[in-house]
């Protein structure tokens, strides 16, 4: 995943809370492995590559809810701004970066890649797709799934800050997540109790693209490049609702949600 994980497990059975430890870390792996867009030997850069067309159901699945998340937020949260995702290690000044990637825009969004049966199709040789502001939410979920599976009723999962809280911990109380400030990472600018909640928050001020002399959010758009001065907050019923949410929010803070946001 790319960022240190975190799994606290409470059950008075050691056996089986290394079980399902060993498990969750087994399927964290596998979809690290699955949908990694760097490792050219992933499943999902076969597809970005044209060299493989056939989609299994898991992958199917994902593509339709990100299609879905893409129409929901109108078009801010889109799987293909991988199509210039290259340019930012590729480019050596900002004005070329911003050249290539205008004439790279107009294979960007969901309408460029179609899912018919069980196959991907592309309208283009340009467009790519990267899951990876989806992927790491959707672990979580995955985690929680098979947590539950195991009988746990009280667990933290955390990978990289992409958090769901499962029930209470043993003394019945919410768990307790702090949110770094991100003018002052060393320092935790909020505080707030989850149960049964998923939390995600979306910031740059700990991962940035640097091309020459300028900074870029990790966080890539097809509009105003997003700041790496600011952070969002969201609290839902799923990691991958989360995630979504507080990425869209970080483009454009003008999104409606009914979910829980927190600014800073």
């Amino acid at each position: 995943m790319n960022t240190p994980c975190e799994l606290v497990l409470y059950h008075e059975n050691k056996q089986l809370t290394d079980e399902t430890a060993k498990a969750v870390l087994v399927e964290a792996k596998r979809l690290e492995k699955k949908y990694n867009y760097f490792d050219p030997d992933s499943f999902l850069s076969a597809l970005n590559r044209r060299t493989s067309a056939e989609l299994d159901h898991e992958t199917k699945t994902l593509l339709q809810r990100a299609t879905q998340y893409y129409h929901s937020t109108h078009g801010i949260f889109d799987i293909t701004v991988a199509t210039f995702k290259n340019l930012y290690q590729e480019s050596t000044t900002p004005q070329e970066l911003e050249e290539k990637k205008q004439a790279l825009l107009p294979f960007v969004g969901c309408e460029h890649f179609a899912l018919k049966k069980d196959k991907l199709y592309f309208d283009n040789p340009h467009t790519k797709i990267d899951l990876g502001g989806f992927v790491k939410e959707y672990a979580v979920d995955k985690a929680v799934q098979i947590i539950k599976k195991h009988k746990i009723r009280s667990a933290l999962v955390n990978y990289g800050g992409d958090i769901y809280a499962l029930g209470c911990k043993p003394n019945a109380e919410k768990f307790t997540i702090g949110i770094k400030d991100p003018s002052d990472p060393t320092r935790y600018a909020k505080t707030v109790h989850i149960q049964d909640q998923a939390l995600t928050t979306s910031a740059s001020y700990e991962r940035n693209i640097q091309v020459q002399d300028k900074a870029y959010s990790h966080i890539l758009s097809k509009g105003s490049d997003v700041s790496l001065s600011r952070s969002v907050t969201v609290i839902s019923h799923n990691c991958v609702e989360s995630g979504v949410y507080s990425t869209s929010l970080m483009i454009d803070p003008s999104l409606k949600t009914n979910h829980q946001v927190i600014y800073l």
